[in-house]
């Protein structure tokens, strides 16, 4: 292969992998379906391998096509990065972020510092603490932005994706199997233990609370020990959990929303900037369809 491979090429065969369609992939990234086509057969010119299999009813990677779909992630990551860096002004300033532990350990690092990349002069000071908290710090003006679970009682903030939840179990016990079903859960006004609770008793469960945690890091504790069930947002599920579900003997759980809230006085341009860049790297469509 002697020609560098064009970013516009990755661009439209990863579209084309995330979206599942040449049609839909070319609403994506403004491209006509035989466009599309044309792009994918000048990428396999260039280096040389069948990415699609040839299966009219199913699009599916070859082998290459896997390979190549991990390289072209990156390979537009850092393009995008690259542009992000130097298309926009310099920006300075601190931004109080706010979020529950849980985002922060779990989805929010990669994404913090990739923008500290591209905005190198943005100081950006972390406040963790539960959603009811950085609601009620926001409308004291002590935070600029918060990325939270959502709760019936909160202004409506700017969603941001909708998270499944999942029950869980340690791998070393069988909590689930014991009756009461044995709980560990957030405080009172957790969304978290409203859906769980709410489930178990629409479902006709038996349950007891064995732990109150104010934190994921508790609530982790006690699931590792064996000590109870408990429910996390699948972003927070490790190798030494068990997903549980119906066969289990467990209800089904509605998914929580993540939203993003700055404060009512306004915020500077660095922390909109930051709420911008955390809404566009964690959203998914189905979010952005329902704004």
């Amino acid at each position: 292969m002697s020609q560098d491979l064009d970013i516009s090429l990755l661009r439209t065969f990863v579209a084309i992998v995330d979206t599942g369609g040449l049609t839909s992939a070319g609403r994506k990234v403004g491209r006509t379906q035989p466009a599309i086509t044309h792009q994918i057969r000048r990428l396999e010119e260039l280096i040389g391998r069948t990415l699609f299999e040839d299966n009219r009813r199913k699009l599916s990677l070859t082998h290459d096509g896997e390979i190549l779909l991990e390289f072209a992630r990156a390979m537009l990551r850092l393009n995008d990065e690259a542009r992000a860096r130097f298309s926009v002004p310099d920006i300075t300033g601190h931004v109080t972020l706010g979020t529950p532990d849980l985002y922060a350990s779990y989805i929010l690092p990669e994404v913090l510092e990739n923008f500290s990349h591209t905005h190198p002069n943005v100081e950006i000071e972390l406040r963790c603490t539960r959603s009811v908290h950085l609601h009620a710090a926001l409308e004291r003006n002590e935070i600029d932005i918060a990325l939270m679970t959502n709760q019936p009682d909160f202004r409506r903030g700017e969603l941001v994706r909708r998270e499944p939840l999942v029950w869980v179990a340690g791998v070393g016990g069988s909590p689930e199997l014991r009756r009461p079903l044995p709980l560990a859960v957030l405080p009172q006004g957790s969304v978290y233990r409203h859906h769980a609770l709410e489930a178990l008793g629409s479902a006709g469960k038996q349950w007891s609370i064995r732990s109150v945690c104010d934190s994921i890091a508790g609530l982790q504790a006690a699931v590792f020990a064996g000590l109870a069930v408990s429910v996390f947002p699948r972003c927070a599920i490790v190798t030494n959990v068990r997903c549980l579900g119906e066969a289990d003997g467990l209800p089904p759980l509605p998914p929580i929303e993540l939203v993003m809230h700055r404060k009512s006085q306004g915020i500077s341009a660095a922390a909109e900037q930051l709420a911008q860049y955390i809404t566009r790297e964690l959203g998914d469509p189905a979010a952005a369809a329902a704004k």
